[in-house]
Order: structure tokens, then sequence, then C-alpha cells
């Protein structure tokens, strides 16, 4: 192994972790209060100075830095620093205006980006040896760059096959002898079904490890993946753009049902309760995690909110690591959908199509309502599988009640259901969209 199990990190010792923070932290609140104009006149609106920093608690006396401070200095407002100093720019895609833009220099491209995706592929339990096909978009999108590099820096080969053209993925897979893949939950179940509707022979596919991110994904979605892939483990990992990309946590190989650890040495995480004031939560409680990036230098943000919701867990892991592992995410602050006063998050309804083996896995959400001043109605459209595709309407009928009543029971709302064919929803290379709303100016 090419020297990334980073043993002296990764089971360092809470009491040094934390020393190692704080003096990190320091540098991060310096780079931000005497670089980025907007952040030092926050700060000073707060009456702080990086001198009120003395301890790793002392952090929560600084102000959370957000989306919106990224969108409102777009394109290099909140960088620390000239835009020269940049060797590469990212950006996420998002979905309205302007993108989020975050620069990295030579030490945030090698001493950290790449750093920790090697870590992580390491810890997903990769070697050398490997032969990891990239699925994930390169480009502006931060996925296939980041895997890219850290499978380089760890001594594996990497196939920069990006993401789409399934043909030549199943092609390159069988030829090339991938024994790793990386791309979204939601591709990896398409790749999968296509291996066995095309009759491919499974000796001819390797594959070990699967590596999912890029959306919120459940544990019934996994078992859905490593059923269809025998042999295949199915790995979260996570990342956002604004903190690095790929590579802030990730499962480990030999505990991948207990959280992700987080490379805590480079990205502090909190989990705050949005709706007491975003106060610190009691460790083991769930609520928005928020991470300092301790190391970045370009786009250093500290206490951002990543709107994502879960809970840490500092217990040493079965694998030996002692940095902080997260929850699998549940569900974002920013795509709660509130039906008839009721919080709903897409990824409760996964979870409860994911028992019906009737279901394929492909669904969307569909929100709409008749008219200004109306009730919200939620639909949600389901794939059936071949297997179980019939045109006898008594038996569609008495299995789509058996869904929404299930759906209600969950959720305590009630949802329309619509079970449609194999191959109606659409599929995607990317991330998946899941909800759609048809609102509109009725809203």
């Amino acid at each position: 192994m090419v020297n990334y199990w980073k043993e002296d990190i990764e089971t360092m010792p809470r009491e040094e972790l934390e020393k190692l923070q704080l003096k990190r932290a320091k540098g991060m609140i310096k780079r931000a209060y005497d670089k980025i104009k907007p952040l030092h006149e926050r700060y000073s609106e707060a009456g702080l100075t990086p001198d009120d920093l003395k301890e790793l608690d002392d952090l929560a006396k600084f102000p959370l830095t957000h989306k919106d401070d990224l969108r409102d200095n777009y394109p290099f407002g909140l960088w620390a620093g000239k835009k020269e100093d940049a060797i590469r720019v990212h950006a996420s895609s998002g979905t309205t205006g302007k993108p989020i833009v975050c620069g990295y220099n030579k030490h945030d491209v090698y001493d950290v980006f790449a750093e920790v995706n090697a870590r992580s592929l390491v810890a997903c339990g990769l070697t050398e040896n490997d032969v990891i096909q990239n699925a994930y978009g390169y480009g502006l999108f931060t996925g296939g760059l980041g895997i890219h590099y850290g499978g380089e820096m760890m001594g594996a080969t990497v196939i920069p096959i990006s993401g789409g053209n399934t043909d030549r993925q199943l092609m390159l897979m069988q030829d090339f002898g991938s024994t790793a893949i990386t791309c979204t939950p939601s591709y990896m179940i398409y790749l999968a079904e296509e291996i066995v509707n095309r009759g491919i022979d499974p000796d001819k596919i390797k594959l070990k490890v699967g590596i999912h991110g890029a959306e919120p994904w459940s544990e019934k979605m996994r078992a859905k993946i490593e059923d269809l892939m025998p042999g295949m483990n199915a790995i979260d990992i996570y990342g956002l753009t604004e903190i690095i990309g790929p590579g802030v946590s990730v499962n480990c190989d030999i505990n991948r049902y207990e959280g992700l650890h987080v490379w805590e040495d480079h990205f502090l995480p909190e989990v705050l309760d949005p709706d007491n004031d975003y106060e610190r939560v009691a460790p083991g409680e769930r609520g928005e995690i928020v991470f300092s990036t301790l190391t970045r230098e370009v786009s250093p943000l500290p206490r951002y909110r990543a709107k994502d919701i879960s809970r840490l867990n500092y217990e040493k892991c079965k694998c030996g690591r002692t940095h902080a592992r997260h929850d699998k995410i549940t569900g974002r602050t920013d795509d709660m959908l509130i039906i008839h006063g009721v919080n709903v998050f897409p990824s409760q309804i996964e979870s409860v199509l994911m028992n019906f083996e009737e279901l394929s896995g492909y669904y969307q959400i569909l929100i709409d309502r008749e008219k200004l001043g109306s009730l919200d109605r939620i639909k949600v459209k389901i794939e059936l599988t071949e297997e179980h595709f019939s045109d006898k309407i008594k038996d569609l009928e008495a299995f789509t009640e058996k869904v929404a009543d299930k759906l209600h029971s969950t959720l305590l709302i009630h949802a329309h259901v619509e079970l449609v064919a194999p191959g109606t929803i659409p599929r995607s290379v990317g991330k998946a969209k899941r909800v759609v709303d048809l609102r509109g100016d009725k809203i």
C-alpha cells in the first residue's frame, strides 16, 4: 500500500486530535479574518477577533457561514487571496442562479483534496492493486477529479470514464477487470439491472467495491445494490464542493453500517439544532451538520452549514479509527417538504418503498396544488419491476393501496400512489431528480 493507511493520524487519541484541531482552527479563523472582507466585517460586528479562539469550544462563538454567502460574493469574493493563487476552480451545479465557486491552490489540491480521497479509498478496502472505474462526472463537478487524484495518490489504476455511456461502462468493466466503481447509487442500480438484462456473465464482473455518493441514499438502497451485485460491498462517500468535494467522510469496509468516518484533522464537524438558534446538540443527537475547513487555504469556510441532517458518534470504530463518524445522511433541511403541516423528507419515502420487492427502486415525488391558497398534494410515482409488472387491474389496485397505507403510517399524511411500468421513470447518470415541484405560480 502506498502509505495511505495513515495510522498515526487516523487512530490518534482524541486529546491529541483536538489539540491539532485547535491549532488548525486558529489558522483558519485568522485566514478568514485577515483575508476575507465579508467575514472580517461579520466577526468585527460580533466583537470577535482571532484572539477569541482560545479553546476548541470557543469556535461556537463565531458566526455560521451559509451558501448565500458564496452566492452573494460570486465569484471570488469569499476567497482568502487573489484568484491568481488558485491552480484550480470547482463549482457546484446548483439548480438556480450562479454556481457556488471554490478555489484550490497546490496545497488544497494535493495535501487536502487528493489526500483525503486517497485515505477514503483505502478505508473502503482498496489497495494499489485495484482498478477503479471512476464514473463520476469530470469538469466543474468535484466528484470525478477528487476520486481520480485520490486513486492515483494511493497507487491504484484509475479509469477516468466519467458519467454516462452505459454501453462503454459495461464493456470496459469487463475488458479492464474493474475491481471498484464510483458513481451515484441510483446509477449503480441501473448498471446492475443492465448487467442482468443483457445477460452478461457474472464471472466477467470483478467488482468488489462500489463507492456511491452525490445523493442521499438509504440502507434499503444499499441492500438492493448488494443484492443485485453479489460479492460487491456498497460504500457511502460524502462531500460537498464548499468543503472540498468527495472525501469529507466515508464508510470503512470493516464497519460500513455504523457511520462515515470524518477526516477530522481537515474538517471539524458540529451538529446544531436549527430549531433552537443553532445551538450545539448533545453528542449522539440528530441535527444539521456543520463543517469547518481546518486546512483549506484558498476557500476557507469556518462553520459552514451543510444543511444535511445527521448525528455524530465519537466512539472508536472497530477498524481502529478514532475520528468521529456521522450517520448516513437522512435528509436536508432545505429539501424538507411540509405537507399539511407535517415535515416529510424524500429519504423517509424511499425507506418505505425499498421494503417492497415488487418495486424497482425508481420513484419520483410530485408536489402540486389546485390553486393559490389550496392545500399541497403529494403524489409518488413508483416503478414496478419487470417480474411483478401485471396488467391485472385488481392486483395493481390492491398493491397500490398497500403501498399508500404504508406511506401513510410512516409519514402521517396521505399520498396518492401511482404505479408505472418498468423503464418509465427517467434514469440519471448523475444525481437522481427525486422531487418535482409542479406548483409554479400557484404557490
